[in-house]
């Protein structure tokens, strides 16, 4: 791929964001699909798609695609914080204490993860 094409997809990506960020799920949908359609490993695009699932009620495929964000770019922090955050939503908190402990290694000093992970021994 060359950096004008991988330049577009960036702008396909952001795009999508900003139609997630608006509560336009069905457009965003199609935007962050087309991306991956394109890059198949296009990290950004699975985390987008996995954010958008988990806000309409689609949460196996949510963890799926999270779970691809994190193996496309396993160092990505955000990558991984989303993921652990959504298990704890779904109230799997033996896989979101492995993912915010892998936040820790990736950023030790990361507030969130600490937070959460201190709630987690509370309970």
């Amino acid at each position: 791929m060359g950096s004008g094409e991988a330049a577009n997809l960036e702008q396909q990506c952001d795009q999508a964001m900003e139609l997630k960020n608006q509560g336009r799920y069905d457009d965003a949908l199609v935007e962050f699909q087309a991306v991956i359609a394109r890059s198949p490993d296009h990290a950004r695009a699975h985390l987008g798609l996995g954010l958008v699932y988990c806000f309409i009620g689609l949460f196996d495929e949510s963890l799926e695609e999270l779970k691809r964000a994190v193996e496309c770019d396993p160092s990505w922090v955000d990558a991984h914080l989303s993921l652990a955050k959504t298990y704890a939503m779904l109230g799997m908190y033996d896989e979101a204490t492995v993912e915010f402990n892998q936040v820790l290694t990736l950023s030790p000093g990361h507030a969130e993860a600490k937070k959460q992970l201190a709630y987690f021994e509370k309970g």
